[in-house]
């Protein structure tokens, strides 16, 4: 009895409600940190501590998406239990890693007053001075500000928020205070000057060793998503987006040539898991726009396509692309779209993506067919998706990766059943 729902064929059926993680499965999991955690010192021992932080997450989320109060609330006090162990650590006590994997899982269990004591406990106590120049504060503050921005009901008065307070004391190199409730214009400009200058020493750093590039992605990302924010508070949503379309030009400039004698690249140009990263941050920042004002779709499905074209295999902007899709009583648009990036991959994501639509939409179409009102007379016959369906499949499994891809022959199989 395996111990992953992934694959599963009863996920398919229930949609929302996942079933939970094996009893087995789950002891087995947890036999193997335990055994490994002492085996292990300093940086991959924090490294293991992460992982196992970041499963103990996984599993609030899922709890979270199945609405199961009761399981929530006992595996919020293992999860919190194990974060606070973790800490405890000498050796964990600086890490902000850990830090923000603590605070992030308060503010899952809904306890919002306590997570934002833990960030600012984080905060206070790192290296003051750092700034901007810390990957690991910047990812912090970012995931802090990104948290409190979601709390916003508008943008408007924005300026004075928590959100715009941690990313002005982020690019002060001062000692962190916690938010008392405004945020000094003064400051305000100071930051963005320090955004400014920060991010163009970032753009033209040069010689920087491959196993350095990793993470220096990482850290530009942090800052654009930063800098992208602030501006999106402070100015408006054109402001952010700027930002992030600048900063992807930047990246696919053409790789400059390697110095002769020592062999190392200029720069952070064309790294790839940068220019994905801020395409999602781009896409990310339209869609919550959308949500909390009146903001045109187009902007945001003419970014989605062109992002789609270049990461075709990218999970996270096709959910996005067929989440704004549903919105659209035109299907057509959507289906030229994904015949032709399934024409020129050999990625199996767009093809699970496109089944999946179809899927969703022949849903809608049963649900409007069934609804207990009397005759209706169908404008859609449901016999054309199913088949549209079946094409699909057909097609994904004649592909390479499709005829070697067991998700994709039990999806065909629950289909058909």
């Amino acid at each position: 009895s395996g111990f992953s729902s992934v694959g599963h064929m009863d996920t398919m059926l229930r949609g929302r409600h996942h079933i939970g993680h094996y009893k087995e499965g789950e002891e087995f999991i947890q036999n193997i940190f335990h055994v490994l955690l002492p085996l292990f010192t300093g940086k991959e021992k924090s490294n293991l501590s992460i992982c196992w932080l970041q499963y103990e997450i996984s599993k609030v989320v899922q709890c979270l998406q199945a609405k199961n109060k009761k399981k929530l609330k006992a595996q919020g006090r293992k999860s919190k239990k194990l974060a606070k162990n973790f800490l405890k650590a000498l050796d964990n006590r600086n890490d902000l890693c850990l830090w923000k994997l603590y605070a992030y899982l308060e503010w899952l269990l809904g306890n919002i007053d306590d997570a934002r004591k833990v960030f600012d406990t984080a905060l206070c106590t790192a290296e003051s001075g750092r700034g901007l120049k810390s990957p690991q504060l910047c990812s912090l503050g970012l995931l802090y500000a990104q948290l409190e921005v979601e709390l916003l009901e508008s943008i408007e008065g924005a300026v004075t928020s928590r959100a715009v307070h941690i990313l002005t004391k982020l690019a002060e190199c001062e000692p962190y205070v916690p938010y008392n409730g405004q945020v000094l214009s003064v400051n305000v400009l100071k930051a963005r000057k320090t955004y400014e200058h920060a991010l163009q020493d970032y753009l033209s750093k040069t010689a920087v060793s491959d196993q350095d590039q990793v993470s220096d992605a990482n850290h530009l990302v942090s800052l654009v998503g930063c800098y992208s924010l602030f501006q999106y508070l402070t100015i408006g949503i054109d402001a952010a987006v700027l930002i992030c379309v600048q900063t992807a030009e930047k990246l696919e400039a053409p790789v400059p040539q390697k110095r002769e004698n020592t062999g190392e690249n200029f720069g952070i140009k064309n790294f790839p898991t940068a220019l994905e990263a801020v395409t999602l941050l781009h896409t990310n920042l339209l869609k919550f726009h959308m949500n909390i004002s009146v903001y045109p779709l187009k902007p945001l499905r003419e970014a989605l396509m062109e992002a789609l074209k270049r990461y075709p295999g990218s999970q996270a902007l096709w959910r996005s692309y067929i989440h704004i899709q549903r919105k659209s009583h035109n299907a057509s648009k959507a289906r030229r779209f994904f015949d032709g990036v399934t024409r020129s991959t050999n990625s199996l994501e767009p093809w699970l993506f496109a089944i999946q639509a179809e899927q969703m939409r022949k849903k809608l179409t049963e649900k409007v067919q069934r609804a207990d009102v009397g005759e209706i007379h169908s404008t859609i016959p449901e016999t054309g998706l199913t088949n549209r369906i079946i094409a699909l499949f057909e097609h994904a499994v004649q592909s390479e990766n499709g005829a070697h891809c067991p998700l994709l022959w039990r999806m065909y199989l629950n289909f058909l059943v």
